[in-house]
C-alpha cells in the first residue's frame, strides 16, 4: 500500500495554524497535533519517562503525571535544559509520528501540525509544507484573546524568538493568508485539490 503525502502545516503563534488544520480535519484529512501529542507521549512513553526523571530528576512526575510547574522552573529559564528537554522529546514523538502515518495509509495525504517546524528542521521530512501568514499586529491581538493571561510584552517576546515569518515563507511550499483580507476555506480547498491530484500523480 502506497504511504500517504505527509504534509506540514506551520506558523508564528496567533497565525491561526489550528483553524486551517480543523478545516483539513473537516474535509476528513488525518491531522497530528505535534504539540498536544507531544504532552500527550511524555506521560505515556516509558522511555522518555525514565529519560526525563534521569536528566531533571524524580520531582518530574507526580505519579504517572508530568509535574509541569517543576519542569517550568527547571527548563525554560535555562536555555541549555531546554534544548536538553527537547533532545530528548523530539526523538520519541519522531517514532509515535511515523507510527500514526502508518496507521493513516489509506489516506491520500495526512497533516502534520507544528509551531517550530521550520526551527527544529522537521519540515525536512515532509513532503510539502503550508505557511500560515498574519500581520503581527493581529496575530498579537488573538492570542492576547486567546490567552488573557498573558501580557503584549510576553508575546512580542515569543514572536522576537519565533524564526521571521519572511524566512518561514521562503521554505514553504505554500503560504496561506488568514488575516481576515481573504477567505480560508476556499484556499484550503485549492489545497486539498492539489495534494489529491499530487498523490494520484505519485501514484502512476
Amino acid at each position: 500500500m502506497s504511504k500517504p503525502l505527509q504534509i506540514g502545516i506551520t506558523g508564528g503563534i496567533g497565525s491561526g495554524k489550528s483553524l486551517i488544520s480543523k478545516i483539513f480535519h473537516c474535509l476528513g484529512v488525518p491531522v497530528y497535533d505535534a504539540d498536544s501529542r507531544a504532552k500527550y507521549v511524555m506521560t505515556t512513553d516509558g522511555i522518555l519517562i525514565d529519560d526525563i526523571k534521569k536528566e531533571f530528576g524524580e520531582l518530574s512526575f507526580e505519579g504517572s503525571n508530568l509535574n509541569r510547574n517543576y519542569i517550568s522552573k527547571v527548563v525554560f529559564q535555562n536555555p541549555a535544559k531546554l534544548a536538553r528537554l527537547n533532545e530528548l522529546v523530539h526523538p520519541r514523538v519522531g517514532e509515535d509520528y511515523k507510527k500514526w502515518v502508518n496507521e493513516n495509509s489509506n489516506y491520500p495525504y495526512v497533516l502534520k501540525e507544528a509551531a517550530l517546524m521550520f526551527e527544529s528542521g522537521s519540515y525536512k521530512m515532509m513532503d510539502k509544507v503550508i505557511f500560515v501568514s498574519a500581520g503581527e499586529e493581529l496575530r498579537i491581538k488573538r492570542v492576547l484573546k486567546r490567552d488573557p493571561q498573558r501580557t503584549r510584552s510576553q508575546v512580542e517576546d515569543i514572536i522576537k524568538n519565533q524564526m521571521p515569518d519572511s524566512e518561514k515563507i521562503k521554505l514553504a511550499d505554500f503560504v496561506t493568508t488568514n488575516d481576515e483580507t481573504e477567505l480560508i476555506i476556499p484556499q484550503v480547498l485549492n489545497l486539498d485539490k492539489q495534494f489529491k491530484a499530487l498523490y494520484t500523480k505519485n501514484m502512476k
